[in-house]
């Protein structure tokens, strides 16, 4: 006979709509120490993503340009489905979410005083006992795009988490970077800030629906998700050992970039 054990999950119920927007003032649950001074160079600043602020003018982005989410597993057809994400990967210590900010645009809402609301970037699956994390997703606006706004948002996130604490860093050993392999402006952006590509991970996300670009490939015979397609993800990564071989000084060239 085996031991008494049981399991006690219960699956989470769905959030109020309170609830959605997350606790005011708003708690971004991090488990490690961010220091918001060292997310900013003289052009762009990374601040706290805000439901209550940014998810609006998120929604009507991505409403007006469809083709921001083209690459990412899910898509936001309504406010509310975007908001039960936010709130989802909140209460995941393990996860952040920064608005980016281009200081020299103006602003399109008083409570973002700084500067324009030029798109989003994260850290995913961020750990302690592994020392890595994931940087994505990586979004920049259309009126933001092919300027120094994605280079700077992905590299003061490098230095932030791949500098030595001594030094302001999280002293992280490994920072990945996911991307559908047709996605080659992804991987190329990556490649260019000192990502290397490692491996090609098969059925690595299940898609919003059929209309997401997968991989093509049919799911087998009695798939619980049969309405969710799959995709493989390139899997880049830049280690301890590559920002101390010269990252360190890609990254801070390309922040120094006018």
């Amino acid at each position: 006979m085996s031991p008494a054990a049981f399991n006690g999950y219960a699956p989470p119920s769905q959030f109020s709509a309170e609830e959605l927007y997350g606790p005011d003032p708003y708690n971004f649950n991090f488990s490690f120490p961010v220091d918001f001074a060292r997310l900013e160079t003289d052009r762009v600043a990374l601040q706290p993503f805000i439901p209550r602020i940014h998810a609006p003018l998120y929604f009507e982005q991505v409403s007006k340009h469809a083709s921001l989410e083209e690459w990412l597993p899910f898509r936001t057809d309504t406010l509310e489905f975007f908001l039960t994400l936010l709130e989802n990967w909140r209460r995941d210590p393990g996860n952040v979410l920064f608005a980016v900010i281009d200081k020299g645009r103006p602003s399109q809402d008083p409570r973002i005083p700084d500067g324009g609301f030029a798109g989003v970037i994260g850290l995913f699956y961020t750990s302690a006992s592994t020392l890595s994390t994931e940087i994505g997703p990586v979004m920049t606006f259309p009126d933001f795009q092919r300027s120094h706004v994605t280079s700077n948002a992905v590299g003061l996130l490098l230095r932030y988490t791949l500098e030595v604490p001594n030094k302001g860093g999280l002293g992280l050993r490994r920072v990945q970077w996911k991307a559908n392999p047709l996605n080659v402006a992804s991987t190329k952006a990556a490649t260019r800030m000192g990502f290397k590509q490692e491996a090609i991970l098969r059925w690595s996300f299940p898609l919003h629906d059929e209309k997401k670009v997968g991989h093509g490939r049919p799911l087998r015979e009695g798939d619980p998700l049969p309405s969710k397609p799959g995709r493989d993800s390139a899997l880049l990564a830049i280690t301890c050992e590559d920002w101390e071989a010269g990252g360190r000084e890609l990254v801070q060239t390309l922040l120094d970039r006018k």
